[in-house]
């Protein structure tokens, strides 16, 4: 059996705290059966943002003739365009392997992994010589996967989930998507920008109901403008159909069915943690009810020589929420517990047309805590920025405390990925009041100072 000083088990954010380890002449294995750079660059953020630049490409020229301009999108090269992006996706994959190849320190294990007790895992269908390896330091950073509900006959139709619907080699003319979260929002506007007629089964009264209320609101009253959207409704059934079609049941509370039909299928129902996976049953860490590893504030879990990080962790399924954890976990693992993870004023962010943001508390999560709270709503076109790009939905909502400290932010509308961020550096580098906002000078006539006028409310 192999000795390390550090094993990681996942090669997204994971990769960052190994190669700070092997930077220190540290041994270090990185087991990873996939493709190298995690989720995010190979089947998420990193290839959907790509796919969808093009698609708000295509819709700006489309919607050209609220502004008096002639234009139209005469063809749309789909294969040519979703090659492009996944090679240069593999491309970048590729590169992150052969720096790890290359690396005096680094061992690379290209096979699934299991524990076969706290200090061991087993890497026998790796092309090695071990069969088991055992590290003073272990990284558990294997990510998540997509759900695929217990629907009858899921298991005997072709369907896609969001790595094969971002892989796609051929154009269908219809989808049916099962669920209405992020994942759903997002493919669905770059599938519908590319010409694909688009249905989405939400067993929820909304689409993205974990958003606050009045966010979720708007985006699924925009929704219903552009797709087929079927709320309260819950897939009970798919099968194949004649020239290559799958077609579903779907039910409400009531038993009420509707039945669809389309090219391809795809479920975005939610992702769960590969921990079954690798067998922690056999180590002595510890999972809550849904299977996430759980950690403390060091990301170190209830063995004191792994730490864990990433969506496995189940607190901030985001990248850039890995991507703090990673730092922490390198900190901890290498020199002893010193540094603890600071959640405060996580952001996220929804590329769908229009995109959306938030940060900090819903309005619904407020009121069930108990917290009072004002709220000031801005809307996009009452600003000069908003009225030059007809922006007609978009909003800006602020939530806080009656001394003005900033419990939560919440934008729809154009650019809102970029627009929170002022909100962020107020909440996290600043005083966290209102007035950070408040007292900075903006850009006239720039769209942020939707945000600051939202925040001149209170």
């Amino acid at each position: 059996m192999r000795e390390f000083d550090l094993i990681v088990v996942g090669a997204g954010s994971g990769l960052d705290v190994a190669s700070a380890f092997a930077s220190q002449g540290k041994e270090v294995a990185v087991v990873e059966p996939g493709p190298l750079g995690g989720t995010c660059l190979n089947r998420g953020c990193i290839p959907s943002k790509m796919l969808i630049h093009r698609a708000d490409i295509i819709d700006e020229i489309r919607d050209s003739e609220r502004f008096h301009v002639d234009a139209e999108v005469q063809d749309i090269h789909f294969e040519e365009m979703v090659d492009e992006v996944n090679q240069e996706i593999h491309e970048d994959s590729q590169q992150i392997k052969q720096g790890i190849e290359q690396s005096e320190n680094h061992t690379l294990y290209r096979t699934k992994t299991r524990f076969v007790d706290n200090e061991t895992l087993d890497v026998s269908s790796a092309e090695a010589e071990e069969d088991r390896i055992t590290a003073d330091k272990i990284v558990v950073a294997a990510g998540t996967r997509p759900i695929v509900p217990p629907i009858d006959g899921v298991e005997d139709v072709d369907y896609m989930t969001s790595k094969e619907a971002l892989e796609l080699d051929e154009k269908p003319d219809d989808i049916v998507i099962i669920g209405g979260g992020y994942i759903s929002a997002e493919l669905a506007h770059f599938y519908n920008s590319m010409g694909v007629d688009i249905t989405i089964i939400e067993r929820n009264d909304t689409m993205l109901n974990y958003e606050d209320g009045e966010i979720s609101d708007k985006y699924t009253e925009i929704a219903r403008e552009t797709f087929d959207v079927n709320t309260g409704f819950s897939a009970v059934e798919v099968e194949d159909l004649e020239d290559d079609r799958i077609g579903v049941v779907a039910e409400d509370q009531d038993s009420n069915e509707r039945s669809f039909e389309a090219d391809e299928l795809l479920i975005a129902a939610g992702r769960e943690p590969n921990t079954d996976s690798l067998e922690v049953e056999k180590t002595d860490i510890e999972t809550d009810d849904r299977g996430y590893v759980e950690v403390n504030e060091y990301m170190q879990t209830s063995v004191d020589h792994i730490y864990a990080l990433g969506d496995i962790v189940g607190k901030h399924p985001f990248k850039h929420a890995a991507n703090l954890e990673a730092d922490v976990a390198l900190v901890n693992a290498f020199a002893g517990n010193r540094k603890e993870v600071d959640y405060t004023a996580m952001p996220h962010a929804i590329f769908t047309s229009p995109q959306i943001a938030g940060v900090g508390d819903t309005e619904e999560q407020l009121s069930e805590k108990g917290v009072e709270y004002r709220k000031v709503k801005y809307e996009y076109k009452k600003t000069g920025m908003g009225m030059a790009l007809k922006e007609e939905n978009g909003f800006v909502k602020v939530l806080a405390s009656e001394d003005g400290e900033i419990l939560g932010c919440h934008i729809i509308g154009a650019h809102a990925s970029q627009q929170i961020h002022e909100v962020l550096v107020a909440m996290r580098s600043g005083d966290g009041k209102a007035s950070d906002i408040q007292d900075t000078i903006h850009i006239h006539p720039a769209l942020n100072e939707v945000v600051q006028r939202a925040f001149n409310q209170l």
